[in-house]
């Protein structure tokens, strides 16, 4: 089972701020802005808009529609879309690299993305500084694992593609494109057939990838995701410890060892 770490949501150039960790744990994923049809202000979450919590966090934010992909948190919708599945779409240079990696069915994608935790005050949702907690893992700018999709299908042709009609890669710009693809989860876990295929995850400590008191890119350094193990020519650029792959990149291909395998099932379980 290859393990594929996909960055996904708000970063620095998209969104401008970091995903929240609300006050229970959940960590929400913001879907970066984008001209497709799907409106921050018709997302919601615990009764709250995205687009409403959004402002809350950055007040000079101004964008209306969002990409909303991966598709795998149910129910978000305020208008909910009839026979909804969960599916994560890729196209271009992204998708290319998916497929010379030979990324099949049975892979798991873990997603990960900026976040940081947020605290409820009167003046609405903020988030929590270094002056409200001292604790690295509680103020600190974190890149998380929140989601997963074990793969159960690819799909290519277009025809299919369109019965996915919600999702933005069922969009006519991008079904006309050849690399356009979907993917969909397995039914249940390979590992554990007591979980979906696919799932959000709550924050935990061991589903942060950033090192403790360094920037959110310089990770944890675990051999089995270093340059030797991922696919592609990747070097590690991080100083004085952790590990840290420069550049704009959505995909990380980790091949296949027992030592990955357990962490990921660990990640998820």
């Amino acid at each position: 089972m290859k393990v594929i770490l996909s960055r996904k949501g708000f970063d620095s150039a998209n969104g401008g701020c970091a995903s929240p960790i609300l006050p229970d744990g959940t960590l929400l994923s913001l879907p970066i802005p984008s001209e497709d049809d799907v409106k921050f202000c018709g997302l919601e979450y615990d009764n709250i808009s995205y687009f409403d919590l959004i402002k809350e966090l950055k007040p000079e934010f101004a964008f209306e529609n969002c990409h909303l992909d991966p598709d795998i948190r149910p129910g978000i919708r305020k208008s909910p879309v009839k026979n909804w599945k969960p599916a994560f779409g890729q196209i271009g240079s992204a998708q290319s690299t998916l497929e010379n990696a030979g990324v099949s069915p049975g892979d798991l994608i873990l997603f990960f993305g900026w976040f940081r935790h947020i605290v409820k005050t009167e003046k609405g949702y903020r988030y929590v500084t270094k002056r409200m907690d001292e604790d690295f893992y509680q103020y600190a700018d974190l890149q998380v694992i929140y989601g997963y999709m074990q793969i159960g299908e690819i799909i290519k042709d277009k025809e299919k593609i369109k019965n996915y009609r919600w999702h933005p890669h069922a969009s006519e710009s991008r079904t006309n494109k050849s690399t356009n693809a979907l993917y969909i989860p397995s039914e249940r876990l390979s590992f554990n057939e007591n979980l979906l295929g696919f799932g959000t995850l709550d924050f935990r400590n061991d589903r942060v990838l950033t090192k403790k008191d360094r920037t959110r890119g310089t990770w944890n350094e675990y051999d089995f995701y270093s340059p030797e193990h991922v696919y592609g020519n990747r070097k590690n650029s991080a100083k004085n410890g952790g590990l840290y792959y420069a550049g704009i990149w959505q995909e990380l291909i980790i091949d296949e060892s027992e030592e990955l395998t357990e962490w990921a099932k660990k990640i998820v379980e």
